[in-house]
Order: C-alpha cells, then sequence, then structure tokens
C-alpha cells in the first residue's frame, strides 16, 4: 500500500518564541527537522508528506518552502498568507509561483471570531486561490463549523479540507453538536476531511473504543473517496507514537472497507495526491 502523510510540521524553537508549544509540553518543545522524522518514514514506509505551516506568517511559509526544495519526500507545503489584506491576491500570487505551495491555511482555531471566515472580505483571496490552483486548509474547531459551513457554500470552486476533522471533545464523548455540523459540511462536494489529530484529542491513554464514534461518523461521512490520513506529527507525540497511530488508523479503514485495497489506496496516498494535485 502506498503512503502519504497529509499533515505534517517541521519548526524551530527560536523562531517561536512566546508561541505554542509551551515548555511544560516537552515532548514536543524542541526543534524538529526533516532529519528528525526521516528515520520514521522510512521504518513505515511513508513515501512523502504534505508539510503544514504552523505560525500565521509568510516568514513560515517561506521556510517551508526552502525545507522542501532540500528534501524530496515533502511533496508539497500548505502555507499562510494574510487573506483579508487589502493585497491578498499578489501576496497570494507570489507565494504559488513556487510549485511546492499546494495550498493555504489561516490559523481560524486561534482567532477570537468565530465568524471571521464567513466574510465576504474573503472573496478576493479566494478567487486568487483557485486561478492558481490551491487548496484551503480548515484549521477550525467545532464553534467554527458554521461559519465554515457558509464559506464552504460561498466558494463551491474552492477544494476545501477539514483538518483533524474539526476536533471533536472525544476526551468528554460528545457528538453533538460537532456530528451536526459536520454532517452539514459533508453534503458540499468540495469539502474533504483529514483522518488526522484525533488521537491528541483523546486526552491521556487514548483507547480506540473512546474513538470509535468519532472514526465512524468522519468515514460514514465522508467515505473512503474524501477523507486522507495525516500524523500531525509532532504534536502527535502528545499522544503517541506516528507508527501507533497509522497502524490504528490502518486497521479501523481496512474493517470499515473489508480489507479492499482500493479503498485503503484512496485514503492513505490517492485522495492526497488528487486533492492537492502532486502529480
Amino acid at each position: 500500500m502506498q503512503l502519504i502523510d497529509a499533515h505534517q510540521h517541521f519548526w524551530l524553537l527560536a523562531d517561536r518564541q512566546g508561541q505554542w508549544p509551551p515548555p511544560e509540553l516537552t515532548a514536543i518543545h524542541r526543534d524538529f527537522m526533516p532529519a528528525d522524522l526521516t528515520p520514521t518514514l522510512d521504518r513505515c514506509q511513508v513515501e512523502g508528506t504534505l508539510l503544514v505551516q504552523s505560525q500565521p506568517t509568510v516568514a513560515d511559509t517561506r521556510f517551508l518552502l526552502a525545507l522542501a526544495d532540500q528534501h524530496s519526500f515533502v511533496y508539497g507545503v500548505v502555507g499562510w498568507a494574510d487573506l483579508k489584506a487589502a493585497d491578498a491576491a499578489t501576496q497570494i500570487a507570489g507565494l504559488a509561483t513556487h510549485p511546492r505551495l499546494k495550498g493555504l491555511r489561516p490559523m481560524l482555531q486561534d482567532l477570537p471570531d468565530a465568524n471571521w471566515i464567513a466574510d465576504v472580505a474573503l472573496d478576493p483571496a479566494v478567487a486568487a486561490m483557485c486561478e492558481h490552483g490551491l487548496c484551503f486548509d480548515a484549521l477550525v474547531l467545532p464553534r467554527q463549523l458554521a461559519a465554515l459551513t457558509w464559506f464552504a457554500r460561498r466558494h463551491p470552486r474552492l477544494p476545501i479540507v477539514i483538518d483533524h476533522a474539526a476536533k471533536p471533545p472525544i476526551a468528554s464523548g460528545e457528538l453533538s453538536p460537532w456530528l451536526a455540523d459536520m454532517q452539514l459540511l459533508a453534503e458540499l462536494p468540495n469539502v474533504h476531511c483529514k483522518l488526522s489529530g484525533l488521537l491528541t484529542e483523546a486526552g491521556p491513554d487514548p483507547q480506540p473504543v473512546c474513538m470509535a464514534p468519532y472514526l465512524d461518523a468522519i468515514y460514514t461521512l465522508f467515505g473512503p473517496e474524501r477523507l486522507m490520513w495525516g500524523s500531525d506529527w509532532p504534536v502527535l507525540r502528545l499522544a503517541g507514537s506516528y507508527e501507533s497511530w497509522l497502524t490504528m488508523a490502518i486497521d479501523f479503514c481496512r474493517a470499515r472497507a473489508n480489507a479492499a485495497q482500493g479503498t485503503l489506496d484512496a485514503i492513505f496516498s490517492g485522495n492526497a495526491r488528487r486533492f492537492y494535485r502532486l502529480d
């Protein structure tokens, strides 16, 4: 089975002063660079990754694009641009000249305004993204799903993927209203979902039985045609290992798909290739 990791990060702490992660998160409070990940990719036979921004700066995006130039396993970069800036379209056009830029991600989860994305001021930026063949990664929390639905309906030509299934409250076992909001989004054909980040949301000592209702929900809603697996490494280190999350995800999808190889190939590589236009 071909494997593409549709969501991972690199960072240098020197560039993150005063920002997350705090020192008490010892498992991830250090630099993470390609040399830290490549042995794991080799062990797990992961052929390539999507490298995703973790700071709301163009400087971070350029840092990631430079790493992509140096490391062939980075198949693409999801960067950041100020999507409400007066020159947003110009910013996006400039970044899109780099062939490894595949998408953009505003850090919506950190914004106090849950409706930030439900704004016509984003129209020029979205038009530029569509013009340059870029996708939109939605880093959202459940409280922002209604606004994301408005945005996705307004921009049906924009390919959208929900990062980490919108971080549902797995640790508390609540399904509502997350499930109803995700159902509305799944009705829109331009919206996809990442099978990523869920282990971290399950709290300490995450167990498959606690995650099952949420995994079942996104598989049922988006189907194997619009799901893509990602590690969310190194954030994943807060909850488990790369190998354990990959194995859990494969076992779950294999059981749901009755071991259909084509379905597994889609979730673990093909959908990421198609969505991010990696070919």
